[in-house]
C-alpha cells in the first residue's frame, strides 16, 4: 500500500507533518482529516532509488517550452485563471484542460510554464505542487489557494473565486495607472516645451536687450540666468543644464526602485508614501481593498486563518500592514482577537476594525471582509476621479503660471525700450 507524507494544520493552528498509508490521495485526505487536522499538502513518498531509477530511464525526455524572457503578465495569468475555471466547471480532466490552454497560449512565458505544469502533472504531481515549482508565474497566494481547492474537491470554485480576485485587482491597478497617465504625459510635454524656450528663445532676448543697452528688472535677470544655465553657457560650465533635466524623471524612477529592494528603504518609502497627502490616503484604501479581499478570498476557500493571515501579509505589497498583519497572526496564535491588534496598528479606519470584529462573532470572516473590500474599491474609485479632476486645473494653473511668469519677463524690459525710444523721440 502507498505511503503519503502530508503537512497539516491542527486545531489550534499549529503546523504538524506525519506519513499515512492509503489506497490513493483521497483516501489519504480523508484519514488524515479524521484525526481532526486540515491537510495542507499531501504527496505519495518516492519508491527507494532502485526504482526511480528505473522510472527515471524509463520516463521520456521532456519535451521542454524554450527559452523566454521577462515574467508571465498579470493579465495573461488572470485571463488564464479564468479559462481554467470555466473548462473545470465543465467537467473536463484537469489534464486536458492543461494541455487546451497551453496549445491556446503565443509562444511566451506563460506558454513554457504550462508546459512545465503539464508534465509534472502528468507524471503525478498536484495541480498546486506543479504550480509551486514556477513561483515567477504563481505566486504563493495561488498556489495555496489551489491547493485548498484541491483537498476540499471544489477545484473549480476556487478558480473562479481566484480569477475574480485578480480582475478586480487589475481593475483597480489599470484605473490608477490610467489616473496618473495624463499628469504625467502633460508634465513631459511642459518640459520640453519650456526647455527648447529656455535654450533657444530666451537667448534671442538676451541679444537685443544688450544692443539696446536696457536695464534688465530682477525677474528678466533670474530668467537669463536660467537661461544660460539650461543651455550650458555660465561661465565654467561644462554640462547644459537641459542634459540634467531631462533625463532626470529616468534617474529618479531607477533611484526610486534601488531604495525600494531594500528592506529599510522599502519600509521608509510605504510609510511615506501613506502620510502624502490626497494621495497617502488613496493609497491606504487601496492597501485595505487589497489586503481584505485577498484575506477573505483564502479564508472562503478553506485556507487556516493563521496561514491565510501569513500569506496575506506577504502579498500585501506595503510594509505597514504586512507588519500590522504579523501582529495580528501572533495575536491570533496566542488565543487573542483579530481586531485588537489591528485597531491598535492605526492601520484601518474604526468601520474595518468594527465590521471584522462583527465578522469574528458571527463567523462570517470571510463575507465580512470581501463587503470591506467592495466598499473601499468604490471609495478608491471615487479617490480616483476626485485626483484626476483636482489634476487637471491645478496643472492648467501651474503651467500657466510658468508661461504668465516667462511672458512678463520678457515683457518688463520691452516696455522699458519703448519708454526710453519715445523719450530720445522728443
Amino acid at each position: 500500500m502507498p505511503t503519503f507524507a502530508y503537512e497539516a494544520m491542527n486545531d489550534a493552528g499549529k503546523p504538524t507533518k506525519g506519513t499515512i498509508e492509503a489506497t490513493n490521495k483521497e483516501e489519504a485526505i480523508a484519514r488524515i482529516k479524521s484525526q481532526r487536522l486540515f491537510p495542507t499538502n499531501v504527496a505519495e513518498q518516492k519508491a527507494s532509488k532502485k526504482d526511480g531509477a528505473a522510472k527515471k530511464a524509463a520516463k521520456p525526455k521532456k519535451k521542454g517550452g524554450g527559452f523566454s524572457f521577462g515574467r508571465v503578465k498579470q493579465k495573461q495569468l488572470t485571463g488564464f485563471t479564468r479559462q481554467l475555471s470555466t473548462l473545470q466547471d465543465a467537467g473536463l480532466p484537469l489534464l486536458r484542460s492543461l494541455q487546451i490552454l497551453e496549445q491556446q497560449q503565443k509562444p511566451g512565458a506563460l506558454k513554457n510554464v504550462l508546459l512545465g505544469v503539464c508534465e509534472e502533472v502528468e507524471g503525478g504531481a498536484s495541480l498546486s505542487e506543479a504550480m509551486s515549482k514556477y513561483p515567477k508565474a504563481f505566486d504563493k497566494l495561488y498556489t495555496k489557494m489551489v491547493n485548498a481547492g484541491e483537498i476540499g474537491g471544489v477545484l473549480d470554485l476556487i478558480l473562479q473565486r481566484l480569477a475574480e480576485f485578480m480582475e478586480k485587482a487589475e481593475r483597480l491597478k489599470r484605473k490608477i495607472k490610467g489616473a496618473m497617465v495624463y499628469p504625467i504625459v502633460v508634465v513631459i510635454i511642459a518640459v520640453l516645451i519650456l526647455t527648447f524656450i529656455m535654450w533657444f528663445i530666451i537667448p534671442k532676448f538676451e541679444e537685443i536687450f544688450k544692443d539696446f543697452g536696457v536695464k534688465l528688472p530682477i525677474l528678466t535677470t533670474v530668467l537669463m540666468e536660467s537661461s544660460r544655465w539650461v543651455a550650458g553657457s555660465m561661465p565654467g560650465q561644462t554640462i547644459p543644464g537641459a542634459l540634467i533635466v531631462l533625463p532626470s524623471p529616468i534617474i529618479i524612477f531607477f533611484a526610486w526602485k534601488l531604495i525600494r529592494a531594500s528592506g529599510p528603504g522599502k519600509a521608509a518609502t510605504d510609510w511615506a508614501l501613506l502620510r502624502v497627502p490626497i494621495f497617502g490616503s488613496m493609497l491606504r484604501k487601496t492597501a485595505i481593498a487589497r489586503f481584505t479581499r485577498t484575506l477573505g478570498t483564502l479564508i472562503g476557500a478553506g485556507v487556516p486563518i493563521l496561514e491565510a493571515i501569513k500569506i496575506t501579509g506577504e502579498t500585501s505589497g506595503n510594509y505597514v500592514y504586512e507588519k500590522a498583519l504579523l501582529k495580528v497572526h501572533d495575536s491570533i496564535r496566542e488565543g487573542e482577537s483579530f481586531a485588537t491588534p489591528l485597531r491598535e496598528s492605526k492601520t484601518c479606519d474604526s468601520l474595518v476594525v468594527n465590521m471584522i470584529d462583527v465578522g469574528e462573532e458571527t463567523g462570517e470572516m470571510d463575507k465580512m471582509l470581501l463587503k470591506i473590500a467592495d466598499n473601499y474599491d468604490e471609495e478608491v474609485d471615487v479617490a480616483v476621479a476626485s485626483l484626476v479632476s483636482l489634476l487637471e486645473p491645478l496643472m492648467v494653473v501651474v503651467l500657466g503660471g510658468i508661461v504668465g511668469t516667462i511672458v512678463v519677463a520678457m515683457f518688463l524690459p520691452l516696455v522699458s525700450m519703448i519708454q526710453s525710444l519715445q523719450g530720445g523721440g522728443k
